[in-house]
């Protein structure tokens, strides 16, 4: 099958081993010579939770023909290496107390799968605005129509010369003032890099940058792991178009506090 996994350009790695910590269901491993080497092709989810952590970018998510992801066999693997508290991490695991369970007969059962970090049910303690059962309503700050990568096109004139911001869909929910805080004074694209079918995302991304001279580029992500593909996705369209021209990022936690 063709999947998203990760790459290691082996002549950069200065084995550091801080993606060996980073990736949670411990895919990576330093070898004899001190380099990072991916342990087995299922065990890596492909969202790149290591790629923050390394340091000479020896590290990068391609798409290519492999063998797929398998949450149960990395989560035993990490069972075995880190141990249960650890092992309840593992990306696709249900619930956040997974474990082996004996069944009616006594066999052993994998855990149910699905339950990504990011994707965990919590409830958020929190006052709701006005404290009388009306929200306090502001201006939207948002300036064009279409947001969704899929639709918006490079070529919209609203785009030449604009401050951009690319946010995950999440983001406008958790953090109640998106609009003054991120999105005032910017143009605007959306995108999810879990549930979208992101093939095209950093073509179309690097043309947009490509063609619109860009004052500023910032890129808006929740803190749960798969959220910072959308900004290694933004990398790769910067680095595809050409244009000089930094990313900022900023990080929401599900509680609603801007972390960066």
């Amino acid at each position: 099958m063709k999947r998203k996994i990760i790459e290691i350009e082996r002549d950069l790695c200065d084995g550091c081993g801080l993606c060996t910590t980073a990736c949670a269901e411990d895919a990576l491993a330093l070898d004899e010579e001190n380099k990072a080497v991916l342990v087995k092709e299922i065990f890596c989810d492909g969202m790149g939770a290591c790629l923050d952590v390394c340091p000479t970018g020896a590290l990068k998510i391609v798409e290519r023909e492999g063998d797929g992801y398998d949450a149960g066999a990395a989560y035993e693997h990490v069972l075995k290496t880190r141990g249960k508290k650890a092992a309840k991490h593992v990306h696709g695991i249900e619930g956040q107390h997974s474990h082996r369970h004996q069944g009616a007969a006594g066999q052993k059962r994998m855990p149910a799968m699905g339950g990504c970090p990011g994707s965990a049910a919590c409830e958020i303690p929190g006052e709701s605005g006005g404290g009388q059962g009306k929200a306090i309503s502001g201006a939207s700050e948002l300036r064009q129509w279409p947001i969704q990568l899929h639709l918006v096109s490079p070529y919209a004139p609203y785009f030449k010369g604009s401050d951009l911001l690319i946010a995950a869909d999440c983001t406008a929910f958790a953090l109640g003032s998106f609009h003054p805080d991120l999105l005032i004074g910017k143009r605007l694209v959306i995108a999810c890099p879990k549930l979208d079918e992101t093939e095209g995302y950093v073509e179309k991304l690097a043309e947009l940058i490509k063609q619109n001279d860009l004052r500023s580029l910032t890129v808006a992500i929740m803190t749960v792991p798969c959220c910072s593909g959308l900004y290694h996705i933004v990398e790769q369209a910067v680095g595809l178009s050409g244009v000089k021209i930094g990313v900022q990022r900023k990080v929401i936690h599900i509680d609603g506090k801007l972390a960066s």
